[in-house]
């Protein structure tokens, strides 16, 4: 019911695609972990894939999109040691000469309806 938004349409549509997958594991405990958080007030930014670098040893590639049709502002927050980071295009070359700052709530990204975004994560060695 409602638009596609509404609905979860895109979250089921992640969920169906690319479903949980367990993996026996030993009895010892293992606090909980992740790499990467995206939080938004629309919690609109989408986080599909996060590849290596293909021309730079020891960074990574983060791609993000705006899947609601709406302007946001959203923070992505990592546990890598991030040296640097940059807004880059496709093909992985920086688009900007200035960095991105890494704040405490993590890195600020703008977007606009449908908007990709392409960032290179520098990894301290």
């Amino acid at each position: 019911a409602g638009s596609f938004q509404e609905a979860g349409v895109i979250q089921r549509a992640y969920s169906l695609n690319f479903p949980l997958h367990t993996v026996p594991a030993r009895s010892a405990p293992c606090p909980p972990w992740s790499a990467f958080s995206v939080s938004s007030p629309a919690h609109v930014a989408e986080l599909p894939s996060v590849p290596k670098a293909e021309d730079r040893p020891g960074a990574v590639v983060v791609r993000l999109y705006e899947a609601h049709g709406s302007t946001v502002v959203a923070w992505l927050r990592t546990s890598l040691p991030v040296e640097e980071a940059m807004l880059c295009d496709l093909l992985e070359r920086p688009v900007a000469a200035e960095r991105l700052r890494l704040e405490q709530r993590g890195l600020r990204l703008s977007f606009t309806p449908f908007r990709v975004l392409s960032l290179l994560l520098v990894l301290r060695q």
